[in-house]
């Protein structure tokens, strides 16, 4: 059965449960999350082989989807073959995204949870560190239990880094997702207007500058009208060119192996001397700092000519509409070093952490986990990101697999978010396995490798996921409130008004007196501890 999560009267709840928490508290403090079989009130649970258990157990595993999504995901023929294999039923408790901030810090106070928690929509790290009386590490689970975790782990050992915890301990599974780039959004260019003003595909930011330039002058839509923009929009990739690749928005960067925080950089600086350039000559968009998203997207589409000239995107297709043939995606922009830098992650933009947690609250832990191992294989990963074997992936007779065209009036995407996780939920597939998937070049996922290609091999090494503790969870907040609104804000200004090298040192200054040493601090501390992980 599936429970749908329910719309509850949050606030009503709330004032109940206030009592509670401090009961919670201690009731959580005393309980056991150490890893022992002892937990389980099973007798005929198998190590090996299947069933898990001779007798049927049900396992409560909630998770949660994106808005209104519902539970359709649930009649996987995977998901339904897994129950009857290994004895194991599965009681479904599917909440909305729109209503699990109350819903969570409910049950946080009661410590009231389900036997599993699935997908990282759920629980955040700093919900999961602040809390872990709730959850159980699983390091001697997978020692004994996950054989196919455990291999996943030897194979790609950031998919351990990331999941240990300050404390050394694993307490949530993690997941690697098929055929996922390693790039990011890349540059794309209207080749129409390109081609209209005899210009050829820039390499440099000088050849940049001159060709947003022509642009701006030279009516490359030929309407006769100066409504042209340029280069649309500011976000980190404006300033990748310069050696800044920020992949988790977080002002860290890591260089000749070391973190550094680079807003306080040369580098940095020269990148904003470029954008205050580009803005002083009206090369960006006029409206850069007060359009919202709805905005852009308009201009993207406008539909009487194509007006935006520059931008970065994951694919042209996804946001130009009628007007997507005229675009390209051309290699990243070279720097002022000569080299060209790419926003990503060498081992692919396809891991993160709390994918499955088994709670304290479970009866069975070794059950939960010998449950959640059967996900980490290739073709229960697949299937589990797009759709079942014979619904909507095609097994063929030369042992690769290819995605069967989704319904009339649907999208892939939307289909496969219908029959699948998804995003959501442990997963493995390993990268020989990925040479056996075969994609359409065409649109969404396969697509989107073949445009990786073009920048995949100057990706760089990202500052990473790092783990924080629960002290150092109490003090990011405050220090990234105002230090990452300060930064912000002084982009835009310094980017508007220029003075960059006349205000730069009272900047910096700034920085320090908002505790700029110890968010460092903090930061790189973090990045200890995951580099020590093995």
């Amino acid at each position: 059965m599936v429970k749908q999560g329910n719309k509850l009267s949050a606030k009503k709840l709330v004032a109940g449960f206030l009592a509670a928490v401090m009961v919670a508290g201690l009731v959580g403090c005393s309980s056991n999350n150490e890893n022992t079989s002892a937990a389980s009130d099973t007798s005929d649970f198998n190590k090996e082989g299947m069933p898990i258990v001779n007798e049927q157990v049900t396992l409560k595993v909630l998770t949660v989807r994106w808005g209104s999504m519902g539970d359709t995901f649930t009649q996987n023929q995977w998901l339904k073959d897994l129950e009857g294999k290994t004895n194991i039923k599965i009681e479904w408790e599917v909440m909305s995204s729109n209503d699990w901030g109350e819903q969570k810090s409910i049950m946080l106070a009661s410590g009231t949870l389900p036997d599993v928690v699935l997908g990282n929509q759920s629980f955040s790290d700093s919900d999961i560190v602040n809390n872990l009386s709730y959850f159980r590490p699983i390091d001697d689970y997978i020692d004994q239990y996950m054989p196919n975790l455990k291999a996943a782990m030897e194979e790609t050992p950031d998919m351990r880094k990331i999941s240990t915890f300050p404390d050394g301990k694993v307490y949530s599974m993690p997941t690697r997702l098929p055929s996922r780039p390693q790039s990011s959004r890349q540059p794309v260019i209207n080749k129409t207007w390109l081609d209209n003003l005899g210009l050829e595909v820039p390499e440099t930011i000088d050849d940049l500058y001159n060709v947003l330039k022509a642009f701006k002058e030279q009516d490359p839509n030929g309407n006769g009208k100066p409504d042209e923009i340029p280069y649309i929009e500011i976000n980190n990739d404006t300033i990748s060119p310069f050696g800044i690749a920020d992949l988790n928005n977080n002002f860290m960067l890591v260089k000749d192996g070391q973190p550094v925080y680079y807003p306080t950089s040369e580098e940095y600086k020269e990148g904003l001397k470029w954008e205050n350039k580009l803005y002083a000559e009206g090369l960006l968009d006029k409206e850069l700092f007060t359009q919202d998203d709805t905005m852009r997207s308009a201009k993207f589409q406008n539909p009487d000519a194509p007006i935006v000239g520059f931008t970065y995107q994951w694919t042209p297709d996804a946001v130009f509409g009628k007007w997507s043939d005229q675009y390209v995606t051309i290699p990243p922009i070279a720097g002022p070093d000569g080299n060209r830098y790419t926003i990503g992650n060498p081992i692919g933009m396809n891991l993160s952490r709390n994918e499955l947690l088994i709670t304290t609250s479970s009866k069975y832990p070794e059950v939960a986990a010998r449950w959640a191992d059967e996900f980490y294989t290739n073709e229960a990963s697949i299937q589990n990101f797009w759709g079942a074997i014979g619904t909507v992936i095609q097994k063929n007779d030369d042992g690769t697999y290819s995605l069967m065209d989704p319904p009339t009036g649907t999208s892939a995407d939307a289909w496969y978010w219908d029959q699948s996780l998804r995003d959501f939920g442990p997963k493995y597939v390993s990268p020989s396995f990925e040479e056996k998937i075969i994609l359409s070049e065409k649109s969404g996922d396969g697509l989107k490798l073949q445009l990786d290609k073009l920048g995949s091999e100057f990706v760089t090494t990202p500052f990473p996921n790092v783990m924080y503790t629960a002290e150092e969870f109490e003090e990011l907040p405050t220090l990234t409130t105002d230090i990452d609104g300060y930064v912000n804000t002084m982009r835009a200004q310094f980017i508007s008004k220029g003075n960059i090298d006349e205000q730069w040192d009272a900047y910096v200054k700034q920085l320090n007196d908002m505790g700029l040493e110890k968010l460092i601090k903090i930061r790189t501390d973090a990045y200890g501890r995951y580099m020590k992980v093995e």
